[in-house]
């Protein structure tokens, strides 16, 4: 059975490989070694250099597993959350104007307008 590889464009392929070079000088700053760093996150040495290494075929649980051991897990809260387009995407569908609410006719000839009754028209 063939694995799957994943095919990142070269300016992703940098941000993972600068993600991973940013966890390895979080594991030297904390004066931990590869073995002691895996063994805590649950996953194998060589799976730790790969990410070290930016590998783009590892699992994200992987790196949260990593960040969580090196008390970095909470920066992932911070990806997305200064979400500038959508933001703009999302104030504009709000200054579209909407189309005006019709009036309908019961059978009664009464005029109904979200569910109550106007006379006289």
């Amino acid at each position: 059975m063939s694995s799957k590889r994943t095919i990142l464009l070269p300016t992703n392929a940098r941000l993972l490989q600068n993600l991973g070079e940013s966890l390895r000088l979080a594991r030297k700053r904390r004066k931990l070694t590869l073995e002691q760093v895996a063994e805590r996150a649950g996953i194998a040495r060589s799976t730790l250099w790969l990410i070290e290494k930016g590998d783009p075929g590892v699992a994200i649980g992987a790196y949260l597993q990593v960040l969580f051991v090196l008390g970095l897990e909470k920066d992932l809260n911070k990806i997305a959350a200064e979400d500038e387009l959508g933001r703009k995407l999302q104030d504009a569908k709000f200054l579209q104007k909407r189309p005006a609410v019709k009036m309908s006719k019961n059978r009664a000839g009464n005029n109904l307008k979200g569910g109550t009754r106007m006379k006289g028209v």
